[in-house]
């Protein structure tokens, strides 16, 4: 019999991975909801804000452009919404029961559903980024390989919030809940909307301690968006970004292990 790694990890992660790829792309509302509700932000929000937004600093910058990287982590955090909430459904139809009863790793479990969510993450975000001319950005090749990680550990780590809020719970419209009263105060205050605060203010703190915060400006830096002053830099961004992404794995793979005791 085969005990390898690869037949109780990456098999079962694989698997898991592949059907939450295939199901999101039949859920054609979905990818509709994930990927235009950010875009309605940006336009409506972008045209009302440019006028009036002065970064500090003294950064010449458009709002549009300043706001394209946290409209970004806003589509990661929708599609993280809607690939965790299968989470739930699977558990109403059995399928989750049935996983958890196979010879298969929390791991891998955790795995799979990580990556199927980072998958459809990046990949719409990675749609978006043409309409970056629209916002006056232009950004080389050499730009690539930080977005690209950026773009990974970012949809990774909203992934594993995602998670972390469905795996407990058995009503969807309490992981709404949960999740508009979690995650988007989250995305509120990590410098997507505006330009946090420096100095030792309330909402400056909450900043630092956002891990958010750095996911946003990890994107921001790698599309070569003025960075504006008292923004982690960008090897600071990603260092944290991979730092919680580590974290939520391994909370989510304790969680997945232990018990779950029946309603």
């Amino acid at each position: 019999m085969n005990n390898s790694p690869r037949m109780y990890l990456w098999r079962p992660a694989f698997a898991l991975w592949h059907r939450d790829v295939v199901r999101f792309l039949r859920q054609r509302n979905r990818i509709v909801s994930a990927l235009l509700t950010p875009v309605v932000f940006w336009v409506l929000l972008g045209a009302g804000f440019t006028p009036s937004f002065r970064p500090p600093g003294g950064e010449t910058i458009s709002y549009l452009a300043y706001f394209f990287p946290g409209t970004l982590v806003l589509i990661m955090l929708f599609t993280a919404i809607f690939s965790t909430i299968s989470i739930i459904e699977d558990r109403r139809e059995g399928f989750l029961q049935g996983v958890l009863v196979a010879p298969v790793r929390p791991a891998a479990i955790v795995l799979g559903k990580f990556l199927g969510g980072t998958t459809l993450a990046a990949g719409q975000a990675l749609i978006f980024c043409a309409l970056a001319p629209f916002a006056g950005l232009s950004f080389s090749p050499g730009h690539l390989p930080a977005l690209a990680a950026s773009f990974l550990l970012v949809g990774f780590s909203m992934t594993g919030l995602g998670f972390l809020v469905a795996w407990p719970m058995d009503s969807t419209q309490g992981f709404h809940a949960i999740m508009n009263i979690v995650l988007m105060p989250l995305w509120m205050v990590s410098g997507a909307l505006f330009p946090l605060p420096a100095g030792n203010s309330l909402i400056g703190w909450i900043g630092a301690l956002n891990p958010v915060t750095y996911g946003v400006a990890a994107i921001r830096q790698s599309l070569g968006v003025p960075a504006v002053a008292g923004s982690p830099t960008l090897t600071v961004s990603l260092a944290v970004t991979f730092l919680f992404c580590v974290v939520t794995y391994l909370a989510s793979t304790l969680l997945v292990a232990r018990p779950r005791k029946s309603s």
